[in-house]
């Protein structure tokens, strides 16, 4: 089997991350954006953006994540909500943001015409391609994430902390850090329901 599909196998959720990493905030932000950089995207738009968060901004990413949801989910359910955004991404090790230009999305609807309803397709299908290159990369690294989409709750006090581009729009979040526990056994479908081959 080739490297390639043993770090396939290797990225998992990981739920359970800490603090324990032995790469610095420089070499992971290398890592980082080199996985975005040489991520494929249609007619080479480069839509995608991401921003990077360390130490105190990674835990008040998660702190605006738990103020937000405090509003909106019964009280009687908070603890446990809490208790997983505390446990499973605020105590990682930092967190990527992933947004798509859309003002990049637009140039190219005016230039391209013919094509105009596709590109915010094409453009979530480049965020898609950036996130998972950015986690195969993690993985090899040895670090653990996992993919949340708090967006679009937390957009606009996302947009006013960190001073994001008002064309950026927030597609994902990325905790990571150290894998404190492994992920559960993943269980597929038979191929019979995924896959037609024809020769």
């Amino acid at each position: 089997m080739s490297a390639f599909t043993e770090l396939q196998k290797t990225r998992r959720s990981i739920y359970a991350i800490g603090k324990n990493v032995t790469l610095s905030q420089d070499q992971l932000s290398a890592l980082i954006k080199s996985a975005v950089r040489e991520a494929p995207s249609s007619f080479n738009s480069q839509s995608s953006r991401a921003v990077i968060l360390f130490g105190a901004e990674h835990e008040k990413l998660w702190n605006i994540v738990l103020d937000t949801l405090r509003k909106i989910v019964p009280a009687d359910a908070f603890a446990a909500t809490e208790t997983k955004v505390n446990n499973c991404f605020k105590a990682g090790f930092g967190t990527v943001l992933y947004f798509e230009d859309q003002d990049v999305v637009a140039g190219l609807q005016q230039q391209f015409a013919a094509y105009a309803e596709n590109f915010p397709i094409w453009s979530e299908q480049a965020s898609g391609i950036a996130q998972y290159a950015v986690w195969l990369a993690l993985a090899e690294a040895g670090l653990g994430a996992t993919l949340q989409h708090y967006n679009p709750i937390i957009d606009e006090e996302v947009a006013k902390t960190w001073d994001i581009p008002a064309s950026w729009k927030l597609r994902a979040q990325m905790p990571f850090g150290s894998i404190e526990a492994p992920a559960g056994e993943k269980t597929y479908i038979d191929d019979e329901q995924r896959f037609k081959i024809f020769a």
